[in-house]
């Protein structure tokens, strides 16, 4: 868990170190950079477990891969790349309604200096919902598995 975690932490970095190259500046002080991290561990933790839960279902390593094309997916459908109001309705529906939405909102207010709203509760809702449901599961597969 901590070597996932370690490993993409570097990557966030990586990329935001690319931002500032190209030209990104966030007037964002102290508490929104420590918000962004805590949003991003809990999003790294939720994601690994989630990951782990594929890992042990799985017959395959191919299998294991699979699980997560839907994942993939989730930040192409909603509002990291362009207005949820610019999709179509059942779209937009669907793109507020899961969890990478409020997730990208909140992050995108808090190195904005926006004010983040309910978006920030909304994806921690998501966040601490999807990994203790994802622990809960990844274990009983686990114990299920031991037998």
């Amino acid at each position: 868990m901590l070597t996932s975690l370690v490993a993409n932490l570097v990557s966030v970095v990586l990329v935001l170190g690319v931002a500032l190259l190209l030209g990104f500046r966030s007037s964002a002080g102290a508490p929104a950079w420590l918000a962004v991290t805590g949003i991003l561990v809990l999003f790294i933790l939720a994601l690994t477990w989630v990951a782990v839960i594929a890992g042990l279902a799985a017959k395959t390593v191919d299998g294991a891969s699979a699980f997560s094309y839907p994942l993939i997916f989730l930040p192409f459908i909603s509002s990291a790349f362009v207005p949820t109001t610019s999709m179509p309705a059942p779209v937009a529906w669907f793109a507020a309604n899961q969890p990478v939405t409020p997730i990208v909102d909140s992050i995108r207010a808090l190195l904005t200096g926006q004010p983040v709203a309910a978006d920030l509760w909304i994806a921690l809702a998501w966040l601490v919902g999807v990994l203790l449901v994802a622990y809960a599961a990844a274990m009983a597969i686990y114990r299920r598995r031991g037998r």
